[in-house]
This record gives structure tokens, sequence and C-alpha cells, in this order.
């Protein structure tokens, strides 16, 4: 049974960047056609896709976020990462990564709260 299991600091700095990694078990990020996302969530606020990196390693970004987001991944540890540059307050989120398979966000992380604050 894959499981996903979200890293990374909780408070980072105005200006800054926001790394996190999705560990993820029970099963390959590289096995077919599955799809592996990020999305937040803000207090007060639903849930906001941020982007995904397919099986074949192929990336897609929400648009309002592409010029500060990057999403890679080390199949050698079977994990995922994102990272977000230059961070306000307004990115203060529960970040999540999640499965997706067949358009389907299946399987997802217990999420992540990033604070930023200086």
């Amino acid at each position: 049974q894959v499981q996903l299991q979200e890293s990374g600091p909780g408070l980072v700095k105005p200006s800054q960047t926001i790394s996190l990694t999705c560990t993820v078990t029970g099963g390959s990020i590289t096995a077919n056609y599955y799809a592996w996302n990020w999305i937040r969530q803000a207090p007060g606020k639903g849930l906001e896709w941020v982007g995904v990196i397919a099986y074949d390693g192929s990336t897609y970004y929400s648009p309002s976020l592409k010029s500060r987001t990057h999403i890679s991944r080390d199949t050698s540890k079977n994990q995922f990462s994102l990272r977000v540059t230059s961070v306000t307050p307004e990115d203060t989120a529960v970040y999540y990564c999640a499965r997706e398979e067949g358009g389907s966000l299946e399987v997802w992380g217990e999420g992540t709260l990033v604070t930023v604050s200086s």
C-alpha cells in the first residue's frame, strides 16, 4: 500500500525558499502511469494545486506559481521535491503531496505546515 510523507522546515523567512520533500513508500515514483502532485492550503482558504511531476519526469506547474516553483525527483530515494522561491507570508500553507492516477488524487500525505515569517 503506497504511503506519502512530506518533510521540510516549518518556518521560512520572507524572500527565502521553501524546500519540501515527499518520500514515497510501497510504490515507485517511476511506475506507469502515476503522477506526483504538490497541493497547498493556506489558512482559511481552499486547496490550491501547485504542480506535478509525472512518472516519466515531465513537470507541469500552476500558472500563478510557475515562475517561482520547481519540482524535481530522486528516483534512487523514491522521493520528489518542491522548491518555492522568493516566498512571502502569502505562501504560508499546509503543503501536501499526493499521487494521481487517471486524473484523481487518490493517495495523500498528511501534510506539513510551512509558515513564512520573519
